[in-house]
């Protein structure tokens, strides 16, 4: 059996604020069920990925009585990535590691086959591990795959691609995977390296997207497996990246992502007989989210956005799933709706319907458009008391515009400013504050704080320029897109100047700390939960593993010769307000090291610091006794600074933790 997989499942401030009951943590740290579900071709079983302790694994169940008749899960820190039906009684998984619960997933590129009534776990491809990958030291041949299709029309086999983890430069290709025997068979070879590829609506290999060797995006085309590949667009000369999502019902019309010299991705068709290109779909101000497919899940027919709320545009309004989807937008208005998985037949539907409070699956009878619940996310949870979220737009001191996330307590009112907490999310490229729902943000609410949300220039949903404007810009552009995003809850009389404090994870961590160092009267305090602090240290690091990473550092972050100046470790002189560092013994993201050295920093500046370390923990805890000290500590920390409620029980937890001086 593979080892990766077995079975189972300071000074107190006096502020002016009304009486909040204590924080009732325990409703914020208690795990989901379910998370994802999917229904099976024939409609008799359920597909469903679960929180298991510190990882995430599958189940499979009967529809009827929910009896679990099959499932898998991994090692600490393992997840089941993404699943899929390949027929009635087969589910094709991707597996992916995590380092801690701030961690981003990093698949694995393993895909396994997971049978009915069934103890066995078919691999399909070899493993590798995500340090492998990061310091390509994984055995030869090892290879790495990725789902492509899993053929509707022919339920032994699934399309995937495949490259060797080992080459430095990967031509991928496509196997025909039996997923019963494991048998591959080569089906295509891609014409650049790293690529990925997209089928058309009868499961024919016609995109592949990679990479030349200066790192532009190539994107190619053939008319059918007997032709040969032909590139129709290059980024090095074109100025935009083009990426195939699919195909309409008449196999000749693909729709590409396009990127555009400014404002976010368009949508566009493109004749594959004639070239043609011509824009059908875009957003004033986001990115496509998700793509919208019809009932055979591969002819695209729509998109859906994320803004202020999330919305749904479709190409042909007059197809039957898109007369679906307006008719379950209708029935659960306020919020989004996402039809996740069809019976083959068409006749039943699971639908995902959320906002940024809830998140809900419903099985739909698509001849009665009767919704029966199938899963409710957080029951336990009082939804009336959550508070709701909105977007908000600010323009930068340069004059960018930007987006974010306003979060106010329940009961607030705008007849005073409030205290605040700033929260930059972590990444931070492509990574972006979402309208959904967030525990920080909710349990940062309950306790009384409005929470700032930014996705401040570099992160992901508002067009490539969004994101490239980014670029070297850590302790830069972007800290001043947090900055000027606090003056402006600030000028609009959302926050109360003197009760501001920034708290954030990994990236958000090291934004919190550079936060206070840039503007030492903005903030009345600042937490860093994993964060990197020492960027020259963590460019040497990153190098050190590995090519990819030395060049993304150079690319991202910068010369190694201008970091110390945007580093918070060399910056503690310039803080004036008490520190909290939370970071566990573990982390391979956020080593340790970065935390004790910024503590060391601080006492020497003469700055109050509380710590709180795991030994055991790693980028971000996954144990619940350490999570919730964690939260425990925080409540405690900003209520101390900001006046906002405490955790309802403190708790103890053996970790070694200093107070403040």
């Amino acid at each position: 059996m593979n080892k990766w997989w077995g079975w189972a499942l300071a000074a107190l401030v006096a502020v002016a604020l009304p009486a909040r009951a204590d924080v009732d943590l325990e409703q914020y740290l208690r795990r989901e069920g379910f998370i994802r579900v999917k229904i099976s071709p024939d409609g008799l079983h359920y597909a469903a990925t679960v929180h298991w302790q510190d990882r995430i694994g599958l189940v499979v169940m009967r529809r009827s009585d929910q009896k679990i008749v099959s499932s898998a899960v991994g090692d600490k820190g393992s997840e089941i990535e993404s699943f899929w039906w390949a027929n009635s009684e087969r589910v094709v998984l991707s597996t992916a590691e995590s380092l801690g619960s701030r961690d981003q997933p990093y698949s694995t590129g393993q895909l396994f086959a997971l049978g009915l009534d069934s103890d066995r776990l078919k691999p399909l491809t070899s493993p590798v591990s995500k340090l492998q990958l990061a310091k390509n030291d994984s055995k030869s041949g090892w290879q790495v795959a990725t789902m492509i299709d899993t053929l509707p029309a022919d339920p032994r086999h699934v399309l995937v691609a495949m490259w060797d983890a080992t080459d430095t430069n990967p031509k991928t290709h496509v196997d025909s995977v039996d997923v019963y025997s494991g048998s591959h068979k080569r089906v295509a070879t891609a014409p650049t390296r790293a690529a990925t590829f997209a089928t058309d609506t009868q499961g024919e290999v016609r995109f592949a997207v990679g990479h030349d060797k200066d790192n532009f995006s190539e994107l190619y085309y053939r008319q059918d497996p007997q032709s040969e590949w032909r590139l129709i667009n290059s980024q090095a000369e074109s100025g935009r990246i083009e990426t195939p999502l699919g195909f309409a019902r008449d196999g000749v019309t693909a729709y590409l992502q396009v990127t555009q010299p400014s404002g976010p991705d368009a949508i566009v068709a493109f004749n594959t007989a004639s070239g043609e290109r011509k824009e059908v779909l875009r957003h004033a101000s986001a990115d496509p989210l998700d793509v919208v497919y019809d009932s055979d899940e591969r002819t695209v027919i729509g998109a859906h956005y994320m803004a202020d709320t999330v919305t749904t545009k479709l190409i042909d309004e007059t197809s039957t799933t898109a007369r679906l989807q307006r008719a379950l937008e209708r029935a659960f208005p306020g919020s989004a709706v996402q039809i996740t998985s069809f019976t083959q037949d068409g006749g039943l539907a699971l639908v995902q319907v959320w906002n940024d409070r809830t998140h809900d699956t419903y099985l739909f009878d698509t001849k009665t458009m009767a919704a029966a619940p199938v899963l409710a996310q957080r029951p336990w949870m009082d939804r009336a008391r959550l508070a709701p979220s909105r977007q908000v737009e600010l323009t930068a001191r340069d004059g960018m515009k930007l987006y974010g996330y306003l979060t106010l307590p329940r009961g607030a009112t705008a007849s005073q400013p409030l205290p605040m907490v700033v929260m930059p999310h972590g990444g931070p490229y492509g990574i972006f504050d979402r309208w959904s729902y967030d525990d920080d943000t909710q349990l940062l609410a309950d306790a009384g704080y409005a929470v700032l949300r930014l996705n401040f220039r570099g992160s992901g949903n508002h067009g490539r320029s969004y994101q490239v404007a980014g670029a070297r810009e850590w302790g830069g552009k972007m800290q001043d897109d947090v900055t000027d995003a606090t003056r402006w809850a600030i000028d609009q009389k959302i926050a109360d100047p003197s009760k501001i404090c920034i708290y954030g994870a990994s990236y958000g961590g090291y934004a919190a700390l550079m936060g206070v160092a840039r503007e030492p009267a903005l903030y009345r305090c600042a937490a860093g939960y994993v964060g990197v602090y020492d960027l020259e240290a963590m460019h040497r690091q990153d190098s050190r593993d590995s090519r990819y990473l030395r060049l993304f550092m150079e690319d991202w972050v910068g010369e190694r010769s201008s970091l110390d100046a945007r580093s918070p470790v060399l910056l503690a002189d310039r803080i004036k307000v008490p520190v909290l560092l939370a970071a566990g013994g573990e982390d391979r993201v956020a080593p340790i090291a970065h935390s004790q050295k910024m503590e060391l920093a601080l006492h020497k500046a003469g700055v109050p610091v509380e710590t709180l370390y795991f030994d055991t923990e790693g980028h971000g805890f996954y144990a619940q006794e350490h999570q919730r000290e964690f939260y425990v500590r925080l409540l405690d920390f900003l209520g101390r600074h900001l006046g906002g409620a405490r955790a309802a029980a403190a708790g103890t937890s053996g970790a070694k933790g200093k107070p403040g001086r």
